[in-house]
């Protein structure tokens, strides 16, 4: 398949063809981490509590392997953020985070000069014979440099970090654009400095709520995975794994619970961390299981829209209990 095409993973044969590959992340030179295959990545994700299937896991294994940026989309509250700390952990690296959000812009997500210390720059240099020459290049150089996430990102020293950029489609369209020289060059153009290359390309994984639909230049640039909403058994596992002092009645309730909210016409559909709260929220509390007491008192660790919680208080626990 051609690099300038975006992938999208499914499990079958180019998987097994990737299992026969040895692969291993090297940071100056040395191996950082072994990966023999994706079951491989697929466990160590486990000791660290993230459930991934084959199809992500692969993905994962692509994004180390090649170094190509990894898009994740899909509903809030499924992973998508937590992936990435999971794997600065596993690769004990920086984790380098830029936030997006409407109106950002370079000097907010690359550099910005710092404009007191360039002044009192000025100042220090008055009287002296250096030249206007001297004295521009002296108050435009790396000292007064602010680095924002992505220029950190490409002047990190000692090895690859991995860089999030977290809500792109909640940027706007210019942005995005601006993104692209990043993620095809691994570089970055400042005027007064010119262009500085990445010593050690980062890890960079891009996630996207979909609310608004990404370019297909950026899209060329990535590597792609779409996460859903689990299913019923592999939500329990996510869970199992982030709260292992859960009884398993309590547990298979509120799983089976959440998945029939997700089923009704909810402003805010409940995400997986939700449901890691709401279980957390009724072991706090000492329930064993989820009664009526329990079901009311605790809606606002699960929905978080008071029409949401007026409306499933409306339908009453046993209507979700009788259809889970």
């Amino acid at each position: 398949m051609s690099d300038t095409r975006c992938l999208t993973f499914k499990a079958g044969s180019f998987g097994d063809f990737i299992n026969d590959k040895l692969f291993t992340t090297m940071v100056n030179g040395q191996p950082a981490h072994r990966f023999h295959d994706i079951a491989e990545i697929r466990e160590v994700l486990d000791a660290r509590s993230y459930v991934a299937d084959e199809d992500f896991a692969t993905a994962l294994f692509l994004l180390l392997k090649m170094q190509k940026p990894l898009l994740v989309e899909g509903p809030p509250g499924v992973g998508k953020t937590e992936i990435a700390l999971t794997l600065s952990g596993i690769l004990n690296t920086k984790l380098i985070r830029l936030q997006c959000y409407e109106g950002l812009d370079v000097h907010s997500a690359v550099y910005e000069w710092n404009y007191q210390k360039q002044l009192l720059g000025i100042k220090l240099q008055e009287g002296t014979a250096s030249t206007v020459e001297e004295k521009e290049k002296h108050v435009f150089g790396s000292d007064y440099l602010l680095r924002r996430p992505l220029l950190q990102s490409i002047m990190e020293e000692e090895k690859s970090p991995v860089l999030l950029i977290d809500e792109l489609d909640r940027a706007d369209e210019e942005f995005e654009a601006f993104l692209l020289e990043l993620l095809s060059a691994f570089q970055v153009t400042i005027p007064e400095l010119g262009t500085i290359e990445a010593k050690h390309k980062p890890y960079v994984i891009l996630t996207s709520n979909r609310t608004r639909e990404l370019s297909d230049a950026l899209k060329r640039r990535c590597l792609y995975h779409w996460i859903d909403y689990p299913g019923l058994d592999k939500e329990m596992q996510i869970v199992r794994k982030r709260l292992p002092g859960i009884e398993e009645t309590l547990l298979e309730q509120v799983v089976s619970v959440v998945q029939q909210f997700r089923q009704r016409k909810l402003a805010k559909m409940p995400g997986v961390s939700e449901t890691i709260d709401w279980a957390e929220s009724l072991m706090a509390l000492g329930y064993r299981e989820i009664n009526r007491q329990a079901f009311d008192s605790t809606l606002g660790s699960i929905l978080k829209s008071t029409e949401d919680i007026q409306f499933v208080r409306a339908e009453g626990l046993e209507a979700f209990k009788q259809t889970a």
